[in-house]
């Protein structure tokens, strides 16, 4: 141990620590300024940047005996408060660029010391400083951060006010259809939000810190578990293995087809018989520190007997291959599609005939909070569980039998959410937790590392497809075939699911009359399976936009004029027979259509032997909802004060959950003249607000948001009085109800054998158009404009949206070029995954929207969460092919990929 005086914000503080100890825990543990996150731990993404005697450094990586007496220190709580913000602050409001907001106290703190040494940055100052300083970005596509840097600077030279930076709200009131900041930004800004990790930090005294005993092989029968000298280590109070699970043990899969070949109980809470994937989780220490619990976990003895590892759906499909789940076949599913006429005389007489084969890896989401949550037993006996859980309801059926408890007696609250992007669509941690709980009855807590995030959470499943076409001279599509194989890792939850997918996705956008393919789910060895944002379309809508191109160059015609020939037009159907509620395309083509010959035009005038330059295209479409009559639940309850109460379960992965529930009720209550500060929002716990559904598949501005309308509506019903509404005295004194439960049901309807169905009654269009330049020596490919011209109806909140769409689009790009969790050890961390920064995407982003009101949408909104991240891949690999003539058909397209294809 050591004493330091260090001077944090303004104020000294003399400490004794541990010389070996971390900058950010002594400021986060010792200090007590939770403010600063702690993402990847290693040093990757800024999250944990301070100011130390001037100049920005990351703490994670700073060891306190590196630290002089006397360093100045100044972390996100010394920048700006609530009462009163920096012009950093009010501009990261401003333009939107808090989103899941975990990286935003991060990268202010790095932004004030760039504005501290320059105060006139240029924009491509802005982004090199974050490169430079190793701040990532999950959300934003970094585009609105520089936005809010630029404008900060005006204030802090006197060419703007900070008043110039506040929200200025319409005269009349409105919401719905502006810029507002959503209402945790200032929280978020300001490093007064508690995150997950924050919170367990303030857990009760005699909570337990957890750490796991995990899996460092893919397939293994279980021998033995021996706790013995575990047991003995200090501050361990118990070790929590399967035999301590009261339940079955198991996360339930919730098998959607009948047809599927498994059970879906075949993911363990703690693994008793086999190891099915690096990282399971084998047994839970729980102890008086974390230190100590991971000291002791590393003393847990396994014993196993090593199985053959099958780390890809070719390996598993192999006629020796054995059973990983024995009495389930390794192809467990399988989803066939059947549209229109049979295909083979079809393309026996075509005149044109093309086919490829694609792969899309296993992508990791890569947010830059880590997973978290912790558990406790109420003074009702309830068991409650926080954690980062996009599915509150959901995840407590698939893992209360499990658990051995009743729905009823356990409760879901989900904690300001640091990112999830799909994973936490799949129960992670929750089920671990609350066997602890269970188990100790003392509070828990559980905080993964990152390499245990990217060990232990579900990555986006890999596809293998090959697709054929069929289509006359001059361009018109008659046909399709398709094949594809998903590799959904060990565990079956939601992989029926995302294999149907395909049948609907593939060739979306196009007016297909016959289509005959099969698709098929494999369990592996890899990590498992989770929704990720687009699920499935990225996968299935690279083939067809890839093949498209390829398509068009055998046809002699531009690529942009044989998709203009085939969108869907009024007659058209979708690949599952559905008639699309909306017909845009038209109109989204139109407006890319100059945009698409000036790149062209650019391209070649700025391309040169070294640098080549290339213009590419794709087309992106996403149904908002889960499958057929999705359904979902809100409350609106009129309060004494005259303000009204909206509850829901809209969970939050840091799209803006909070500002799109705010925005479609203020919407909904306009009849009776309330301002937005007169709503108040009790969000995502399942104890006080109803089951709104999961927030996965673009569906909660959908479904959650007619739900919210229909509670809204009744409440104004039950208010009207003559040519006014009753006031809260007068609802109690003729004995009306205060409070509404609104219900919403989608006119839609499940898919067949066959992959027919009307599954979405919205859906989400998107034309991307991508300009790169590829290095001819070395294939390094730099994206340097993206467009989005997008069709997602009415828009709720530009800002929030406008997020939604330059995030995804930027994890396009890191899909098209540089992500992927294939090899155990190299992608274990975020840079090493390929994550994205600053100048690894364009500055230059630009979205047009084209609003079409959709009839069963919320004030005319359909969702858009997917729809970005559904095809820019396609465009940026389309690109790189005008550009050098590599056509990469295996993603992600790494320098090395490219080069060897233009050698080709």
């Amino acid at each position: 141990m050591i004493k330091k005086q260090i001077v944090v914000n303004g104020i000294a503080r003399n400490l004794v620590v541990d010389a070996e100890d971390t900058l950010v825990n002594v400021i986060r543990k010792t200090v007590g300024l939770t403010g600063t996150k702690v993402g990847c731990g290693e040093g990757q993404c800024g999250a944990c940047s301070v100011i130390m005697d001037g100049k920005v450094v990351r703490a994670c990586a700073t060891k306190m005996k590196r630290v002089e007496d006397g360093a100045c220190i100044t972390t996100i709580e010394g920048i700006g408060t609530p009462a009163n913000p920096h012009p950093l602050q009010l501009a990261w409001m401003l333009h939107g660029a808090a989103q899941c907001g975990f990286c935003s106290p991060g990268f202010i703190v790095s932004a004030k010391g760039l504005l501290d040494t320059n105060p006139s940055p240029s924009r491509e100052d802005v982004r090199d400083w974050f490169q430079k300083h190793r701040n990532a970005c999950r959300c934003t596509g970094y585009k609105p951060l520089v936005d809010a840097v630029m404008d900060a600077a005006k204030v802090l030279r006197g060419e703007k006010s900070a008043a110039d930076l506040e929200y200025k709200q319409p005269a009349n009131g409105q919401v719905w259809g502006t810029r507002q900041p959503r209402p945790s930004a200032l929280g978020k800004v300001t490093g007064t939000l508690d995150f997950g990790a924050d919170l367990g930090l303030k857990l009760p005294e005699n909570a337990l810190m957890c750490a796991l005993v995990q899996a460092e092989v893919s397939h293994a029968k279980i021998l033995g578990i021996d706790t013995a000298e575990a047991e003995k280590m200090p501050g361990v109070y118990k070790i929590v293995t399967h035999k301590d699970v009261k339940g079955k043990n198991r996360i339930t899969g919730l098998i959607t087809f009948p047809s599927n070949l498994g059970d879906g109980w075949d993911r363990p809470i703690l693994c008793d018989e086999k190891v099915f994937q690096y990282g399971d989780a084998i047994a839970i220490v729980c102890a008086d520190t974390e230190a100590n619990a991971k000291a002791a976990a590393k003393k847990v003895v396994v014993k196993l007997e090593q199985l053959p590892e099958y780390m890809s759906a070719p390996a598993a499909m192999a006629e020796d291959a054995i059973e990983i789940h024995p009495g389930t076949p390794n192809v467990y599913y399988i989803q066939k599609i059947a549209k229109g006429g049979e295909t083979k005389p079809i393309f026996d007489k075509a005149d044109v005939v093309i086919e490829g084969s694609y792969y899309t890896q296993r992508q990791p989401h890569l947010p830059i909070e880590p997973d978290c949550g912790f558990a406790y037993i109420d003074d009702d006996g309830k068991l409650i569980i926080h954690s980062k859980s996009i599915g509150l309801h959901l995840h407590m059926y698939m893992i209360a039998p499990g658990l051995g408890i009743e729905v009823e007696n356990m409760a879901l609250v989900q904690n300001p959410a640091g990112g999830t992007f799909g994973y936490k669509f799949s129960p992670t941690m929750e089920a671990l937790v609350g066997a602890a709980a269970l188990a100790t009855g003392r509070p828990v807590f559980l905080g993964y590392d990152y390499r245990q995030q990217q060990a232990y959470t579900g990555k986006r499943s890999p596809f293998h497809t090959t697709l054929r076409l069929a289509a006359t001279k001059d361009g018109k599509l008659l046909g399709m075939e398709t094949d594809w194989t998903v590799d959904h890792g060990p565990y079956s939850e939601f992989g029926d699911l995302l294999t149907l997918r395909g049948a609907q996705y593939i060739g979306a956008g196009y007016d297909i009359a016959s289509i005959r393919g099969e698709g098929r789910t494999v369990c592996t060895n890899h990590a498992w399976g989770a929704a990720f944002r687009g699920y499935g379309a990225p996968e299935s809508e690279f083939p067809s936009e890839s093949l498209m191109d390829e398509l068009a160059e055998k046809l002699g015609m531009d690529p942009f004029e044989l998709r203009y020939k085939n969108i869907y037009r009024k007659g058209s159907t979708t690949p599952t027979g559905q008639d699309p509620e909306v017909y845009s395309l038209s109109e989204i083509f139109d407006i890319m259509r100059p945009k698409y010959e000036e790149a062209k035009k650019r391209a070649a005038a700025n391309s040169t032997a070294a640098v080549k330059r290339g213009v590419g295209i794709a087309l992106g479409v996403y149904g908002a909802g889960l499958d057929g009559a999705d359904s979902g639940a809100a409350d609106a309850e009129l309060m004494a004060d005259g303000t009204v109460t909206i509850y829901a379960c809209w969970q939050d992965h840091g799209q803006g959950a909070d500002m799109g529930t705010l925005g479609t009720a203020h919407e909904s209550l306009r009849p009776l003249g309330i301002t937005s500060d007169q709503i108040r929002l009790v969000m995502n716990d399942t104890r006080v607000a109803p089951n709104t559904g999961p927030a996965g598949g673009s569906r909660s501005q959908v479904v959650g948001g007619q739900a919210i309308v229909n509670a809204c509506e009744q409440l104004i019903k039950a208010m009207k009085k003559g040519n006014g509404f009753r006031t809260y005295d007068e609802m109690v004194a003729e004995k009306l109800p205060l409070r509404y439960n609104g219900k919403w049901t989608a006119p839609a309807k499940d898919c067949d054998a066959n992959g027919q169905g009307s599954p979405f009654c919205c859906y989400m269009y998107g034309l991307f158009l991508s300009e790169v330049a590829v290095e001819t020596a070395t294939g390094k490919t730099t994206v340097e404009k993206m467009i989005t011209v997008g069709d997602i109806g009415k828009v709720n909140n530009y800002s929030v949206v406008d997020g939604q769409i330059h995030g995804g689009v930027a994890q396009g790009i890191g899909l098209a070029l540089s992500e992927d969790y294939e090899d155990l050890k190299k992608h274990a961390t975020i840079r090493g995954a390929g994550i994205p920064y600053a100048k690894d995407i364009p500055d230059d982003m630009e979205i047009i929207y084209v609003e079409t009101p959709r009839p069963a949408g919320p004030h005319g909104a359909s969702g858009v969460g997917e729809m970005p991240l559904t095809a820019p891949h396609a465009a940026v690999l389309n690109a790189v092919y005008n550009a050098c003539g590599a056509r990469v058909r295996e993603l992600p397209a790494l320098p090395e990929k490219i080069l060897a294809a233009m050698k080709k």
